[in-house]
């Protein structure tokens, strides 16, 4: 809604419809007319706002210029009340510059951008041309900036050739001693060529002196050994005739000694008679163990942990470990911690002991075999008490023996050929004593094969 013009205002809305830009806003003043509307805007009340900016009323000058500026510049452009009140207070922050637009003769010391925004916000008579000759202004010190812009890239520019040149020279006389200094190297390498050409000739003559002296050595070699392959011969010859000599001193000895053989027999004989007069009165029984049947092997139609291995029994199956404890002899050596930590890691290590024992008990009764279970004792503070049960052997390594390496003596205190089965899934242990013969099975398959006996 337009107003008349107050006092003092001899443009208003009639100067607005009579003068008008044939053109943009130059961009500075343009800027310019933003940043004095942004300081402007707050001295104003939100009632006094056009109602597209009153959601800026809060905002510092520097935010409504950045997010409001193009909203201000419509409504001022568009909205004369809100030009006018923007007026006002810009003539109360810059009464001078504003006194002297409106007079038409603003200061030639003022910076034409602030002249031209403060004719467009205040639209005094003239005001286009004001702005139409900042705008000029601006473009002339565009103008004269880019224009000096340019001489100072144009003098870098002939700095960097000048340099360019001045490396480019340098280079050149930095190639040319190269040049030089390879073409000294290149006669240093034809004066060695040569050199070792020359060298070469002389290996060469040299290899032939020597190969001509080997020939010669060669030659001698197997002369000398046609004379060591005749003198061979002789000696085999003369070794035939030792021998023969020696075999018909031989015969004569033993037809010399012939009758003392004959005293030495009958004395034998003599013994021998005694010995079995001596065992009638002894009544010694007839002997029964001979020592082949002391040595331990498998005998025909008896199984060994080989044996069992072949009848294709799956690795978790506890008919296998029944069948390796049905084995003459067999024993059962079990690693504690690593089957109990495996079937009941929870369990206090205690109560572990005590459960795996409980079984090993059971099934030390239903197999007959020889049980030995070990535990790891090489970090404990104190021996532990411990009551083992019935049929099963209970050892704990000493400080600084680990288990395994208990498993292990073990295994080999054992006689060659004795069926003994390691319980443990440590795949050192099993690997260790399956070396030294032993049948190593998985924890898993004891812990099988004890669940079936509770």
């Amino acid at each position: 809604m337009e107003q008349p013009a107050r006092d003092g205002e001899p443009g208003g809305a009639a100067g607005d419809a009579a003068e008008a830009l044939d053109r943009p806003l130059p961009e500075g003043v343009r800027r310019r007319v933003v940043a004095l509307v942004a300081d402007a805007f707050g001295g104003l009340t939100v009632g006094e706002l056009p109602s597209a900016l009153r959601q800026y009323a809060r905002f510092t000058p520097s935010r409504r210029a950045k997010f409001a500026g193009t909203a201000m510049a419509a409504a001022l452009e568009t909205d004369a009340v809100f030009r006018q009140r923007i007026g006002e207070r810009f003539k109360e922050a810059e009464p001078e510059l504003a006194s002297a637009v409106e007079s038409g003769s603003p200061p030639a010391a003022a910076d034409p951008v602030d002249v031209a925004a403060a004719a467009y916000v205040l639209r005094p008579a003239g005001w286009v041309k004001l702005v139409a000759a900042a705008g000029e202004e601006v473009q002339r010190a565009d103008a004269e900036r880019a224009e000096e812009a340019g001489r100072r890239e144009l003098e870098r520019l002939r700095e960097e050739v000048a340099a360019a040149k001045e490396r480019g020279r340098v280079e050149t006389e930095q190639l040319r001693h190269d040049l030089e200094a390879a073409r000294k190297e290149a006669e240093s390498l034809h004066r060695k060529l040569r050199s070792a050409q020359s060298d070469v000739k002389r290996g060469e003559a040299a290899l032939r002196r020597t190969q001509g002296e080997i020939d010669a050595i060669r030659a001698e070699a197997a002369a000398q050994v046609s004379a060591a392959e005749s003198e061979t011969r002789r000696l085999k010859s003369r070794l035939s005739e030792v021998e023969a000599a020696l075999e018909a001193s031989r015969r004569a000895a033993r037809e010399g000694r012939s009758v003392e053989d004959m005293r030495l027999r009958l004395l034998l004989d003599t013994v021998l008679d005694a010995a079995q007069g001596l065992r009638r009165e002894l009544a010694l029984p007839p002997v029964s163990v001979h020592p082949a049947d002391l040595v331990d092997a498998v005998e025909p139609g008896r199984m060994s942990p080989k044996d069992i291995a072949a009848r294709a029994l799956s690795e978790t199956d506890p008919a296998l470990l029944d069948q390796l404890l049905a084995l003459p002899q067999a024993h059962l050596v079990v690693d504690g911690y690593n089957v109990t930590k495996t079937g009941y890691p929870t369990m206090p290590l205690e109560k572990q002991r005590l459960r795996l024992l409980g079984g090993l008990s059971a099934l030390a009764a239903r197999s007959g075999a020889e049980i030995t279970c070990v535990f790891d004792g090489a970090e404990l503070a104190a021996p532990v008490l411990l009551a083992p049960p019935r049929g099963v052997r209970v050892l704990f390594s000493k400080p600084g023996v680990t288990a395994d390496e208990l498993i292990r003596q073990l295994v080999r205190a054992e006689p060659p050929g004795r069926p003994v089965v390691v319980v443990s899934t440590d795949r050192e242990v099993a690997d260790g004593v399956a070396k030294s013969g032993a049948r190593p099975v998985a924890s898993a398959l004891l812990l099988k094969r004890l669940s079936r006996l509770s």
